[in-house]
C-alpha cells in the first residue's frame, strides 16, 4: 500500500513539473537587420541586463568571402544558417523566396525532437515562412517535424493588422508575438524556443541610418525585456537553467538601407547571451553557425555523428578545443590549419572524396593522421588521390570541425 501511495505522489510531482528542477531550457531570438554599430549607440537597458549576466560579442554572418561557403547576408539565409549550423552551400537557402531548402541538413529543432521526442519546442514569429519553409513543419522532407506550439502568421491578417507603408503593423505584430512568447514561456517553459521580430529591418529598408532605426531598436529592447522577465520567473520559481541567445541576421550597407553583400558592415553581426560559460571562441569573433552547437551544448543535446561532422560552427560556451579550420591543397598534399584553444589534447583528421550527405546518404571518410591540437597546423599526403571535392574533418575531444576543398 505504501508503495502504491509513493508512486501516486511521484506521479503528482511529475505532473506538476517538480521533476523539471534544474532542467535545461533555451530561447534564441533574432532581431532583424540591426548593425552592431547601431546596437552600440542605442540605449537598450533590457539587453544590457542580459549582457551583465553573460556577455556580448561582435560576430560574423556570411561564410568565407570568395570561398565555397560564401553566403548572402540576406534575412532568411541568416535564419537558416543559425537553424542548421551550416552555410548556404549546404542548406541551399539563397534568398527570402526559400525556393529549395536542403532538409538533409537538420534544424536544431529536428535534432532535439529526433533525439528525444518528449522535448517540447515552440516558435513565436512575425514571419510565417520561418515555420512552414525554413523549419519545414509537417513536410515529408523533414520527417514531418512539427512544433509543439507555434504563434505566427499575423502578417497575413490585414483586418486586425491593417497594412500601411509606414510598416507600423509589423511593430504591432512584434508586440503581440513578444507578449505571447513571454506568456507561453512563463506558463509552459518549452525546452527550445525561437522568437523572431522584424520591425527593425523594416526601419532600415525604409529610412536607412536614422532616428527611426534607433527607435526600432529601442522598441525591440522592450520586447526582449518581456521574455527575459519570463525566463527569470521560470528560473526563480521552477529552478530551471535557461540559456538565452539574441542575435541579428545581418548588418547593413553603409547608408543603412540595403544588405546582401559581403562588405564589412553587412557581415558584422553581434551575439548577446546570459551564459556564464562563454569561452575563448566567444571572444574571437564567432559566427552565425556557432549558435547551434552552443545551444546544443547547453541542452546536453548529443548530435548524431554524421550530422556533427557537417556542422560549420563550434560552440562558444563550454569547453572547446579548436575553431576556424582551414585546408589547402598543394602538390598532392593537404595542409590543415586551425585555431588551437586548448593544450595537451590530440585530434584526428579525416578526409572524404564523396558528398553523399547532400542527398541523404553517407560519406566514406578515411583517417589521414593524428595531430597535436596545440600545433595549429599539419600537412598530410594524399598518396595520389584525386577528386572534385575533399571534405576535411578535424575531430577533437570537444567535437568536429570541417572544411571543403572544391574543384571549381
Amino acid at each position: 500500500m505504501k508503495r502504491i501511495l509513493m508512486l501516486a505522489v511521484m506521479s503528482l510531482f511529475l505532473s506538476q513539473g517538480y521533476a523539471q528542477k534544474n532542467a535545461k531550457k533555451a530561447l534564441f531570438v533574432i532581431l532583424d537587420g540591426i548593425p552592431a554599430d547601431v546596437l552600440d549607440t542605442v540605449a537598450t537597458p533590457n539587453i544590457d541586463k542580459i549582457i551583465a549576466e553573460g556577455g556580448y560579442t561582435i560576430a560574423t554572418m556570411g561564410g568565407e568571402v570568395g570561398g565555397y561557403s560564401e553566403t548572402p547576408t540576406i534575412s532568411a539565409v541568416g535564419y537558416n544558417s543559425l537553424l542548421t549550423g551550416v552555410w548556404a552551400n549546404k542548406h541551399n537557402v539563397w534568398g527570402n523566396d526559400i525556393e529549395a531548402p536542403n532538409y538533409n541538413y537538420w534544424t536544431i529543432f529536428r535534432m532535439l525532437k529526433e533525439t528525444d521526442p518528449t522535448k517540447k519546442t515552440a516558435i513565436y514569429s512575425t514571419w510565417l515562412d520561418n515555420r512552414t519553409k525554413l523549419a519545414g513543419a509537417s513536410l515529408p522532407g523533414t520527417g514531418n517535424f512539427t512544433f509543439d506550439y507555434y504563434f505566427d502568421g499575423m502578417e497575413l491578417d490585414s483586418m486586425n493588422f491593417p497594412h500601411g507603408d509606414d510598416r507600423l503593423y509589423i511593430y504591432q505584430i512584434d508586440e503581440v508575438v513578444s507578449k505571447e512568447a513571454a506568456r507561453y514561456i512563463s506558463a509552459e517553459a518549452p525546452d527550445l524556443s525561437w522568437m523572431y521580430l522584424e520591425y527593425t529591418d523594416d526601419m532600415g529598408h525604409s529610412y536607412g541610418n536614422s532616428p527611426q532605426m534607433s527607435d526600432g531598436v529601442q522598441k525591440a529592447d522592450v520586447q526582449i525585456g518581456r521574455v527575459w522577465e519570463a525566463i527569470q520567473y521560470r528560473e526563480k520559481n521552477f529552478k530551471e537553467d535557461w540559456l538565452i541567445i539574441i542575435t541579428t541576421d545581418h548588418g547593413r550597407e553603409d547608408d543603412g538601407f540595403g544588405h546582401g553583400g559581403q562588405s564589412e558592415r553587412e557581415r558584422r553581426i553581434w551575439i548577446v547571451t546570459n551564459s556564464k560559460e562563454t569561452n575563448t571562441h566567444f571572444r574571437q569573433e564567432p559566427e552565425m553557425v556557432d549558435i547551434l552547437p552552443s545551444i546544443a551544448y547547453h541542452l546536453g543535446l548529443k548530435i548524431p555523428k554524421k550530422i556533427a561532422m557537417e556542422l560549420d560552427g563550434a560552440p562558444f560556451i563550454g569547453h572547446v578545443d579548436a575553431s576556424d579550420l582551414k585546408a589547402e591543397l598543394r602538390n598532392g598534399e593537404i595542409s590543415v590549419t586551425w585555431k588551437a584553444l586548448s593544450e595537451g589534447q590530440t585530434g584526428r583528421v579525416w578526409v572524404s572524396t564523396t558528398n553523399e550527405f547532400k542527398t541523404g546518404g553517407l560519406d566514406n571518410y578515411w583517417l589521414v593522421g593524428e595531430v597535436d591540437l596545440a600545433d595549429g597546423s599539419k600537412t598530410f599526403s594524399l598518396n595520389g588521390t584525386q577528386s572534385e571535392i575533399f571534405k576535411v574533418v578535424l575531430e577533437t575531444p570537444s567535437g568536429y570541425l570541417n572544411y571543403w576543398l572544391v574543384n571549381q
